[in-house]
Formats: structure tokens, sequence, C-alpha cells
């Protein structure tokens, strides 16, 4: 069973690739997904981004 955790193969903080190895997407589609949520949110999901950043453990 998948652990959700921060990717160590990260481009920024490593929480779209964390997250998409623990819903088995691809890490491209996941990425589009928060930049379009941010642009369409008015920033609430970079902010969701950024919690996840601190809260999640990073991967072992």
């Amino acid at each position: 069973m998948n652990k959700l955790a921060k990717s160590k193969n990260r481009t920024l903080f490593g929480v779209c690739g964390g997250l998409a190895k623990y819903l088995n997407i691809d890490v491209s589609i996941l990425r589009v997904i928060f930049i379009l949520g941010t642009i369409l949110s008015g920033s609430l999901v970079f902010w969701i981004y950024l919690l996840l950043a601190l809260v999640l453990p990073n991967e072992e």
C-alpha cells in the first residue's frame, strides 16, 4: 500500500510527484491540474500546495 509522501524526484517541493505516485497517475497531468486550479480558484490551490509541502513527510 502506497503512503502519501513528497517525492524525491522533485521539481519544486515534490508534492505533485508524491500525489501522482499515490494516485497512480502521470505527474504531468497533476501539475497541469494544479496550475489551472491555482489560476481558476484565485490562488486557493496554491495555498493548499504550500500546506501539503509543509505537512507531508519526505519519501523514504
